[in-house]
């Protein structure tokens, strides 16, 4: 019987799985059932914590932000933590608002949020939210996109 070029090249699937993977079919599928289960409690877990979460951003902000700004983050807090980013964008939005609320130069407050390891999206939802938490937020977006 002739042999196609993937068993050739490949094997059996576990020879193609350890190849590839370096585990077999089994070990690959338990590896990612185990991965799965993981992520699956942790989102559980991130889930429950969002009320206690929630009151720690909101008195980070109070602690950070100018008054008038308030009521707005109190509102965003909750939604940002359930969101894609699990409230990772709050913490890097007031580490930038803290700085330009202090005065710095605005290449500083760009070089925080180039260290911040954002993607795409995540960059243009943390300029959002200091454009809209900070008087100096639209000066700052205007430099950090240049």
């Amino acid at each position: 019987m002739k042999k196609n070029y993937r068993e050739i090249e490949f094997g059996d699937m576990d020879s193609a799985f350890k190849k590839v993977t370096g585990k077999t079919k089994a070990e690959f599928d338990e590896a990612e059932r185990k991965r799965q289960e993981e992520y699956e409690a942790e989102n559980k877990r991130h889930k429950e914590a969002i009320p206690e979460l929630t009151k720690e951003w909101i008195e980070k902000g109070q602690e950070i932000l100018d008054v008038k700004y308030l009521l707005d983050w109190n509102k965003c807090v909750p939604i940002r933590l359930g969101d894609l980013y699990k409230g990772f964008e709050l913490g890097s939005c007031l580490d930038i608002v803290k700085e330009l609320n202090n005065g710095c130069e605005l290449g500083i407050a760009k070089g925080i949020i180039e260290e911040q390891g954002h993607s795409g999206m995540s960059f243009g939802l943390v300029c959002s939210m200091v454009k809209a938490f900070c008087d100096r937020g639209a000066e700052f977006v205007s430099f950090a996109r240049t």
